[in-house]
């Protein structure tokens, strides 16, 4: 994939520690794992943001011309995606391209739109459309706080984000990585590709992904097996990427998605086990037949489930998936009695 940016974005510029980080995650190390701090603007502080001062002391804002305030704002940080950078290629999978403001046709035309979703249950919220074979979807931080519009052209393999006038920097960048997630989904679902929503924690060179229902324990689980098992490490903590090498080898992938947890780390390995959990307050494992852990797999993916021919596509995966690779329920509690108990039956 490819982000391009038009004026006046740019890409803001890495401090030394940060340059460092990304380099020790693009050759697959582990930097051990650190949460993203509650009060940072990217987990929606909106007043602060309002400010424009994202990451700045007001004295430090103070003190800057109207042109490094107008820079600054306008820095977009994608440091999450630095690890997994490659050499410009003719001919990217997809490319994105970041725009400020609507376009006046694209807002003259929404009473045509059809609306197809709506993830409106918690902020931040977005609506999907179709128009013209254009897929779109738009963001609000509020109800009434509208940040930006994506769109993807037909076949989806160029896209588009519009960022409203005066919205803050990092909410342009969270919404822009939002976007470039939905593209990735819809472009590589014919690819034998999924993202799960888990966390998979390596051990012995073969990765495990947990996963489950949102506040079953995914992450917990994950840091239990770093706590008590030697010679694990966390690959990613939200949304791996499986594939099937050339070879039929069920493969996980790090990737730039991995939720609060600042683990973006260029790294793969075969998958040995999916262990779906549930909290019980008995810890106990079972294997499941291959239609239960197809059931089970295909709810984890992170997909666009409206969309037919995606999970038309997707269908195959799950099932290649579901009938090579081992899959367990564990019923659990978080401690180290449920990290033995999932170990002696998964390795």
């Amino acid at each position: 994939m490819k982000v391009v940016l038009e004026e006046p974005w740019t890409f803001a510029e890495l401090s030394p520690r940060q340059k460092e980080q990304v380099e020790r995650l693009r050759a697959g190390e582990d930097i051990g794992v650190e949460s993203v701090p509650a009060d940072r603007p990217e987990q929606l502080g909106v007043n602060e943001s309002l400010m424009g001062k994202d990451h700045m002391t007001k004295e430090r804002w103070d003190t800057l011309s109207a042109e490094e305030k107008d820079a600054f704002r306008h820095a977009l940080d994608m440091q999450q995606y630095a690890p997994f950078q490659v050499d410009d290629v003719d001919d990217p999978l997809f490319t994105l391209t970041v725009h400020l403001g609507i376009p006046e046709e694209l807002e003259a035309s929404r009473p045509q739109w059809k609306q197809v979703t709506a993830v409106d249950e918690l902020p931040p919220y977005y609506y999907g459309y179709t128009h013209c074979g254009r897929t779109i979807y738009e963001y609000l931080l509020e109800k009434d706080y509208p940040v930006g519009l994506f769109v993807m052209e037909a076949g989806c393999s160029r896209g588009h984000y519009y960022a409203r006038e005066r919205v803050p920097r990092s909410c342009t960048a969270l919404q822009v990585n939002t976007s470039l997630m939905i593209q990735y989904t819809f472009m590589t679902a014919p690819l034998q590709t999924l993202l799960l929503h888990a966390s998979v924690t390596r051990y012995k060179g073969k990765a495990n992904l947990f996963f489950g229902v949102s506040g079953t324990g995914k992450s917990t689980h994950s840091r239990l097996w770093h706590e008590y098992v030697p010679e694990s490490d966390l690959m990613n903590d939200d949304n791996p990427v499986i594939r099937f090498s050339k070879e039929g080898e069920c493969m996980v992938y790090g990737s730039p998605w991995s939720g609060k947890t600042l683990c973006y780390r260029n790294v793969k390995a075969p998958v040995n086990a999916l262990v779906r959990l549930e909290q019980s307050p008995v810890n106990e494992i079972t294997r499941l037949a291959p239609l239960s852990a197809y059931a089970s797999v295909i709810a984890a993916v992170s997909t666009i489930r409206w969309n037919h021919g995606i999970m038309d596509a997707l269908v195959p995966t799950v099932e290649r998936v579901a009938m090579n690779v081992p899959c367990f329920k564990l019923c659990c509690r978080p401690d180290k009695e449920a990290v033995e108990v999932c170990k002696n039956a998964i390795i």
